[in-house]
């Protein structure tokens, strides 16, 4: 599987657990789809107001259908390399 950034806006006060159990929540959802991907975790950098989600999938469709299905809005998605 390959690992995903994706970039989003988190504006102060963002309620980082209830995000995170979203994403994990459509996780499980794809994975009952035999949708392969996993959320690894969230990186807040709350001075920008920016929020980090990494995920693993063995594509960016399955990056795009995890953030739908938690209802996360995002900037950009980029893939990372070890």
């Amino acid at each position: 599987m390959t690992t995903f950034l994706v970039e989003a806006y988190a504006p102060a006060g963002v309620d980082l657990a209830e995000v995170e159990a979203r994403a994990q929540a459509a996780a499980a959802a794809l994975a009952g789809d035999g949708i392969a991907v996993h959320y690894v975790r969230p990186i807040l950098v709350p001075g920008d107001e920016t929020c980090f989600h990494l995920i693993e999938s063995g594509s960016e469709a399955g990056v795009v259908e995890l953030i739908r299905r938690a209802a996360l809005s995002f900037i950009r998605i980029v893939e990372t390399r070890p």
